[in-house]
């Protein structure tokens, strides 16, 4: 008997409960749709390659600034700017040899202001690359890492770092346009093979800059640009040497 008057009393608390107890409310599509409008508009957006990319390699760049016997009547002497990128431990320097070919004298800016002159110690004129040995390295010296260009597909993205019109350390956007293309550069008569095509601006100053994937790794040398006006002025089309040809020079392995 006691048993049953338990059972009982159970369950005329479970019944009692259940009057008493009101049933939640039911979720509308409303309900939902803001709940999920929240939940995004909580949510931080990942960072754009660009980003990443650049921070991977604005320590390496390097400003070149070179000054070139007398060009003129007056005795003024020529002047440059070109784009590198510090490519190994002992400091070596990959820029295009037309920045610093025939210079009297190479000056070189590094990412935290260290100054330096530069001497070129290898070049390769069938591929446009020279390599610098500068005076002094900088306080903290940041290799760029270095990437396959032979994986490169025409629509990755692309981006380049250098110094146009002498604007340190800018930075522009586009895409592979083409591979293993053929560019005979204005006023050289020696015609470049197997090129990496782009589409990133680049203008004067660029040149010698590196040409890079969407991970901040070096896939070329920026060595020039394409315009059928003939003046040097980005008309869309821009191109590279592949860094396992220009990294070559510095003794580096090939992929």
């Amino acid at each position: 008997m006691a048993f049953i008057a338990g059972v009982f009393a159970a369950l005329v608390a479970l019944i009692l409960y259940n009057a008493l107890t009101p049933d939640p409310p039911q979720l509308t599509r409303r309900d939902v749709n803001d709940a999920v409008v929240r939940a995004m508009a909580s949510a931080t957006p990942r960072p754009p390659f660009s980003v990443g990319a650049f921070q991977a390699v604005a320590p390496a760049l390097v400003l070149i600034q070179v000054e070139r016997p007398a060009q003129d009547r007056n005795g003024e002497p020529g002047r440059g700017l070109g784009s590198g990128i510090v490519v190994n431990d002992q400091g070596l320097i990959l820029t295009s040899l037309h920045v610093v070919e025939g210079a009297k004298e190479i000056r070189l800016t590094f990412a935290d202001g260290t100054e330096a002159y530069g001497r070129v110690v290898i070049e390769r004129p069938e591929h446009d690359i020279a390599v610098l040995q500068p005076s002094q390295l900088p306080g903290v010296l940041a290799p760029a890492p270095l990437g396959n260009p032979n994986a490169l597909r025409v629509g990755d993205e692309a981006f380049v770092v250098g110094n146009p019109l002498g604007l340190y350390g800018s930075l522009s956007a586009g895409v592979i346009s083409g591979l293993k293309r053929s560019f005979a550069p204005p006023g050289r008569s020696r015609r470049m093979e197997n090129l990496i095509q782009f589409d990133a601006a680049v203008n004067p100053g660029n040149s010698g800059g590196p040409l890079l994937n969407r991970y901040g790794q070096v896939v070329g040398i920026v060595t020039g640009l394409a315009n059928p006006s003939g003046q040097e002025a980005f008309s869309g089309i821009g191109f590279a040497v592949p860094i396992d040809i220009a990294g070559g020079a510095a003794g580096m392995p090939s992929y």
